[in-house]
């Protein structure tokens, strides 16, 4: 098939309530909106990989997430977790900094399959984020939070997907 119908632009998390914001393109009608994906059953103690699959998967946000990462998708998560834990924004920043450093003196052979995953997963990440240039149409902020006004909370069914215009 050709052409996507939607282009993600960009990827949030609201702590408030639990929720991934996906900014995207709708070329069908030509419009930028905003789809809200309300995280349900999510703790301090749950797996972000495993959430992030999940909601990649989801049939209902499938066609949307083509366009972000599965790493993306974990950190907005591991923002959540961190949230929930009680980790403050910068905190919690802070921690993807040092995961995301890789250190050339580490001896990969030692690692277990899990972390050299990982450390592979950080490498291609890093190699896409240099290839990719801003003006990319599929240049995705790394992490975007976007916290509403109050007011704006009671006016916006938030249990609901909704998918505005922007």
């Amino acid at each position: 098939r050709t052409g996507m119908t939607f282009t993600a632009q960009k990827c949030g998390v609201c702590f408030q309530p639990p929720s991934i914001i996906l900014i995207y393109r709708d070329h069908s009608q030509d419009k930028t909106r905003r789809r809200i994906m309300p995280v349900r059953n999510f703790s301090k103690f749950s797996d972000c990989s495993v959430a992030a699959e999940q909601l990649k998967n989801n049939p209902r946000h499938k066609a949307y997430l083509e366009g972000v990462s599965l790493c993306q998708l974990q950190k907005l998560y591991g923002l959540l977790r961190g949230h929930l834990g009680g980790e403050s924004l910068a905190e919690s920043l802070e921690k993807f900094q040092q995961e995301e450093t890789i250190d050339p003196e580490e001896d990969m052979n030692k690692l277990d399959d899990k972390e050299l995953a990982k450390r592979k997963s950080i490498m291609d990440e890093l190699f896409e984020k240099n290839r990719k240039k801003k003006d990319d149409p599929d240049f995705v902020y790394d992490v975007e939070v976007e916290f509403p006004q109050d007011e704006q909370l009671e006016s916006c069914g938030w249990d609901m997907e909704s998918d505005e215009d922007i």
